[in-house]
Formats: C-alpha cells, structure tokens, sequence
C-alpha cells in the first residue's frame, strides 16, 4: 500500500471527509505526513508554500516538548485526489495559546491559535490527554 492510498484508508474509515454528516478525522502528525509531498495540503495560503516536510518537522519538535502530550491534525477536505487537506492543528498541551504561538516557526504561523476545538464540528472519537488543554491553530 503506497502513501495516497495509506492515508485515503485512514481518512476515509468513518465515510468521506466530504460528505456531510461524517465525523472530522483527527490525525496523528505521523498519518498526516508521512509520504506527504503535496505542497497546499496544509499551510496553503502562505506566502512561502512551504513543504509538508516543514510542518512535519515544526510539529515533530513541538511534540516532544514535556507539556506536550498530543498532536492531531483536522482533515477538512479530501477535495484533491493527491492528498487530503488541513487548515487546522490541534495541541493537547498544559501551555497556554499564547505560549503555543510562540512555538510555531515565523514562516509557518497560524492566521490564529485559540482554545478548543472549532464549535458544532462533529469529531472521530477521541479522548483529551488527562490535564491538558485543546490549543487549536488555524491557518486561512
């Protein structure tokens, strides 16, 4: 099983990202960028249109902080059949957003960080690390 087809499997288990009424797949960073070389799958409106590889290795380090105790990609649409789309990151932290903001690279950084996640969305089943909060980072 090649890459596309690993994470179309993945995303596509609780029905289509597409398709109303099916829950938002929530990522581990590994699923989300692992073979991952489309270029606007996440981080699509900056300026730079950096590489997958960049977030991977931004978020990699992010996740082995100790107040760090998860990582999980949004996929918010699959509309390109190269790979599925992410406008939103999600870090179960004890930091505050404000703290997280600063972990994010320059030329990477959200159009906003806030806490929790996006209101009215529907999610796959997913537990909160115990102690930790919801920091949700949206590029637009």
């Amino acid at each position: 099983m090649d890459a596309l087809e690993r994470i179309t499997a993945r995303v596509c288990r609780l029905g289509h990202p597409d398709e109303r009424g099916t829950p938002t797949p929530l990522l581990t960073i590994e699923e989300f960028f692992e073979g991952n070389e489309h270029v606007g799958s996440i981080g699509c409106n900056l300026e730079s249109e950096p590489a997958p590889s960049r977030f991977y290795e931004m978020f990699k380090r992010i996740a082995a902080r100790p107040d760090v105790k998860d990582i999980r990609i949004q996929i918010t649409m699959f509309d390109d059949p190269e790979w599925p789309f992410s406008d939103t990151v999600y870090i179960m932290t004890t930091s505050a957003p404000e703290e997280v903001a600063g972990w994010i690279d320059e030329d990477l950084k959200p159009d906003e960080v806030g806490e929790g996640f996006v209101s009215g969305q529907q999610y796959e089943p997913y537990t909160v690390p115990s102690g930790t909060r919801v920091v949700c980072c949206w590029w637009d």
